[in-house]
């Protein structure tokens, strides 16, 4: 069972990072499974079909990136309106980051995907909602805290936020700027305001 473990993650770590490089439609099994040193036959053992990995591929990106979103949203050793303001200047950096497996395949694959698989789509549109949600409470907790000016509807507010870096983060992708990245960090900074 570890050995069947193994492998499965294998073409999990090998999909995403040729899936960060070429786009999911981009990478044909028979890349994914040289990449990988895995048997041409052996995919369907782990997958029923290429959506079915598809999807698997995104579970598993959205637990790590809920964990990791987790952990930079409640660190203890700083109020929420910096917690939040790193967490975007984290996705700044991850999105300027040369290494394309380091980027985010929300941004990635929204688009791509959208219209491809429902099912994709729905995992997709389950993380995002979960973000939004983690980013309205870490507002909500700043204004409790005194940190965070008053915001008539913090979810509201957090949606767009979280829109507008999205955007940001294709721009930044077509034109291999930081400049709508760095405008993101300011805007934000102007939305979350200190009291």
């Amino acid at each position: 069972m570890e050995h069947q473990n193994d492998t499965r993650s294998r073409i999990l770590t090998t999909g995403r990072r040729l899936t960060a490089q070429q786009g999911y439609t981009g990478v044909g099994l028979s890349t994914l499974l040289k990449e990988a040193g895995i048997p041409k036959g052996s995919f369907y053992h782990y997958f029923a079909s290429k959506e079915a990995y598809g999807c698997a591929l995104l579970s598993e990106f959205m637990t790590e990136y809920s964990h990791r979103l987790n952990a930079s949203l409640a660190h203890p050793d700083m109020n929420a309106r910096s917690r939040l303001l790193t967490y975007f200047e984290g996705w700044r950096e991850k999105q300027l980051s040369p290494h394309l497996e380091d980027r985010c395949l929300v941004v990635k694959l929204s688009a791509e995907v959208a219209d491809l698989s429902e099912n994709m789509s729905n995992i997709l549109q389950k993380g995002v909602s979960d973000i939004v949600a983690h980013l309205t409470k870490t507002i909500e907790q700043g204004q409790n805290e005194g940190t965070i000016a008053s915001i008539e509807n913090p979810q509201t507010l957090a949606e767009m936020i979280y829109h507008m870096w999205l955007g940001a983060s294709l721009v930044a992708s077509i034109s291999h700027s930081a400049a709508a990245l760095n405008s993101a960090m300011d805007a934000t900074k102007v939305l979350v305001p200190a009291p």
